[in-house]
């Protein structure tokens, strides 16, 4: 591919004009860039999804409405978290490089790592976790997979984008706390581990300012703090002003608009209202992009039957038992079965909106458990009917009448695509009352009763019927081999290994931003802080359903052995030996969390620091390694602008899940002497603690004290209590002498210490 002759002078590109340079920084349609060959620039596919190539090769859209080229539907993020399994993430994201390679695909758009905020958020079944860890792991796992076979991956929706309502102009007011260790971690971490092509800037402001706006976070935190080097893109529609946008550090706006936008950029080049040098950087990033992802342009065909086949592999490790009392799964291999709703023929298996997918094939349920079971005799009812058409009463008569007769009963029930999708948020966690009222009265009827979860976002688990049946798996939207992978799973040919990758509450008001969602007026404050998630329910003590990192096994596993080594000021590692202490071979999520000692600032009760996924056979063991880095340990000091490591006892923990610890070790950290300058608004608390400062000020005081005063002083700590919160520049009035003039100026010069933050 050609260079650009570039001016050695000024670093302009001296082949293409202005109005030339500026055309190739918006689409040329909806899923491709403008070319100028001359100038070694192609033109680029993009195309969605995060779990599926869309691949449009017709008349395009943006919402999952016209036909896209077949291609394998794996199992969307809300799944592929409950997996833990990096190594696993990265053979989904391999597979997806290849499809997107064999269909002429430049750049792949996903995976998509906002934060799970709330369980309403209409998207949720494309995200992966309320945890910033999980999240960006298992997202850097994709990027590698994707990027592995040529293709250029986008990491989205950068940033604070965690809701639908309002989603084009809504202002997350989040404070800076909150996004560095919620909100951002994720895509700092992909960034900085995996290298994504490109990164998505999202549609909502932040704190006022629209993402494909905001400087701050698109050059000061992406490029100079994390030193991403590839190129920002909008989504598609995001940008309200292009030369704010470009300013920013948006490079290529999304879809193409017929020139208008290129146009006003041009005109503020030359009317010196931009320089000239952003629109060379943008299109050498566009450049840059089309070298990376063209080394490998030969197309390779692909074996959808092996696609297909790992698409059901990975969905098996993604369902996440819940309960299984009395050793209701697996299913013996023969007996009768009562295989029941809608669902069980026909899979809910993805979302809907710009990452639906055209699936290759997609398998039931039902077909697969006969496959696997040609000794069980089955029985089938529609138990309900989504359309709201049918009579609910007599299809529940019929499943009942079935589940009578039968060993098992198994309900497929969940969220229709309507109830979820992107571009509108949930208004509840409910199932269909249909549903639960069918699965109620099939509970009481059956002898066993098994419930099939199939649900892009949390439904809520009421007592009802959660306490009437036997079993339940939850499913999530797990592809178009899913039918095959819960069949797998319900016969025992696959041991459950999937953990939760997000809370399920009781209720909704027990949610943690119950109160701050959707928001109201143009704004979602995003009140409850850090407390996201598990972190919310554990230090508030709130009961849930299932915690975080919940699922249930076929097998059992047995943690020992568990060590906690400091291997540096702020850093240490942990080791720990897991047993497979029973008959099935299996596969287990080891769970390590971090319980800080009080800090300056409000801390979860315990934070996923680290995680692994083991495979054992019947009796096997094995030793696992953790090394837990100054993050681990770290909150985001906004005082300093800067992460900390407060000093004290921290506690590392080898969890079941967010809520059960099984084992415990202690950890001391002398963590960072950090001593903040001191001011007349500083407190007095804060003066007289203050390492060096306080002494001083001490003897100050009391040297212009008479005996009297000096031991009244000493009886009235009660008094000196009261005014810790008051300002300096407020106490001075109170004291019985005035210090002598210079010495406040002496002690406030004493306070400017060097910081260890980083």
């Amino acid at each position: 591919m050609p260079h650009a002759p570039v001016d050695s002078a000024s670093g302009a590109d001296t082949t293409l004009s202005l109005d030339r340079k500026t055309s190739l920084l918006s689409g040329r349609g909806l899923w491709s860039t403008e070319s100028a060959e001359e100038a070694g620039i192609p033109s680029l596919a993009l195309s969605d999804g995060p779990h599926g190539v869309r691949f449009q090769s017709g008349e395009g859209d943006h919402l999952g409405i016209n036909n896209s080229a077949p291609a394998t539907c794996f199992p969307p993020a809300t799944a592929l978290a409950s997996s833990w399994d990096p190594e696993l993430v990265g053979r989904l994201g391999e597979a997806l490089g290849r499809e997107a390679r064999s269909l002429g695909v430049d750049v792949l758009l996903g995976p998509g790592v906002n934060i799970k905020r709330s369980p309403l958020c209409g998207r949720n079944f494309e995200y992966f976790s309320e945890d910033p860890l999980l999240s960006g792991v298992l997202g850097a796992a994709h990027v590698r997979g994707v990027q592995s076979q040529g293709v250029g991956a986008s990491v989205k929706h950068f940033a604070a984008n965690n809701q639908e309502t309002d989603r084009m102009r809504v202002s997350a007011d989040v404070d800076e706390r909150t996004l560095r260790e919620i909100y951002l971690p994720a895509f700092e971490r992909i960034v900085t581990e995996a290298a994504p092509a490109t990164v998505m800037c999202s549609y909502n402001k932040i704190n006022g300012v629209y993402a494909a706006e905001h400087r701050r976070l698109l050059t000061e935190v992406l490029r100079e703090e994390w030193g991403f080097d590839g190129l920002v893109v909008s989504d598609w529609g995001a940008v309200a002003d292009r030369v704010a946008a470009l300013a920013a550090g948006t490079d290529l706006e999304m879809p193409g608009n017929g020139g208008g936008t290129d146009a006003e950029v041009a005109a503020a080049v030359r009317a010196g209202a931009l320089d000239e040098s952003v629109v060379d950087t943008a299109v050498d990033r566009l450049r840059a992009l089309a070298r990376r992802v063209r080394a490998e342009a030969t197309p390779t065909p692909v074996d959808h039957e092996a696609q297909h086949q790992l698409a059901r592999e990975i969905a098996a490790d993604c369902l996440v038992l819940l309960k299984n009392e009395d050793r209701a799964l697996p299913l013996a291999p023969s007996g009768r079965l009562a295989l029941i709703g809608e669902f069980a023929t026909a899979l809910r298996y993805q979302g809907g909106g710009s990452s639906h997918v055209n699936a290759t094939r997609v398998d039931s349920p039902a077909d697969e458990l006969r496959a696997l079971l040609p000794d069980a005799r089955f029985d089938s009812a529609r138990g309900y009917d989504t359309t709201g058409q049918e009579d609910a009463v007599r299809l529940r008569e019929e499943a009942v009448a079935l589940a009578a007769k039968a060993d098992t009963a198994i309900l497929f029930v969940g969220l229709r695509e309507a109830d979820e999708s992107e571009g509108f948020d949930r208004e509840h966690l409910e199932l269909h009352v249909d549903q639960t009222e069918l699965i109620r009265v099939v509970a009481q009827a059956a002898r066993r009763t098994v419930v099939v979860l199939l649900n892009g976002g949390v439904v809520r688990l009421a007592d009802s019927w959660y306490d009437e049946v036997d079993a339940v798996l939850e499913a999530w939207l797990p592809g178009q081999a899913g039918g095959g992978a819960i069949a797998d799973v319900l016969t025992g040919r696959v041991n459950p290994s999937g953990r939760l990758a997000e809370t399920i509450p009781h209720r909704l008001s027990e949610t943690p931003s119950f109160l701050n969602f959707p928001g109201e007026q143009g704004h979602v404050r995003y009140g409850e802080g850090v407390m996201v998630g598990y972190r919310y329910y554990e230090t508030a003590d709130v009961a849930v359903r299932h915690p975080f990192g919940h699922g249930v096994s076929y097998t059992t596993f047995e943690t020992s052995d568990f060590q906690v080594t400091r291997t540096g000021p702020d850093t240490a590692q942990a080791t720990a030996t897991v047993t497979n202490t029973g008959g099935r071979a299996g596969k287990h999520v080891v769970q390590v969390y971090v319980s800080a000692p009080k800090r300056p600032v409000s801390s979860p009760a315990r934070e996923l620091r680290a995680f692994a996924k083991v495979a054992l056979g019947p009796g096997e063991s094995t030793t696992v390694t953790f090394d837990l880095d100054r993050r681990a340990f770290a909150y985001w000091d906004v005082t300093l602008d800067g992460w900390t490591v407060a000093a004290g006892a921290y506690q590392v923990q080898i969890c079941e899940n967010a809520h059960d610890v099984l084992v415990s070790a202690p950890l001391d950290l002398a963590g960072d002497q950090l001593t903040k300058p001191i001011t007349l608004d500083s407190t007095v608390g804060e003066w007289f603690g203050h390492p060096a400062v306080g002494p001083a000020l001490t003897g100050a005081i009391r040297a212009g004290l008479t005996e009297e005063q000096a031991a009244m002083a000493d009886d009235n700590a009660d008094a000196m209590r009261m005014a810790e919160s008051m300002p300096m520049r407020q106490f001075l009035g109170f004291l019985p002498v005035p210090l002598p003039e210079g010495v406040l100026e002496q002690l406030m010069e004493l306070s400017h210490a060097p910081s260890s933050a980083s």
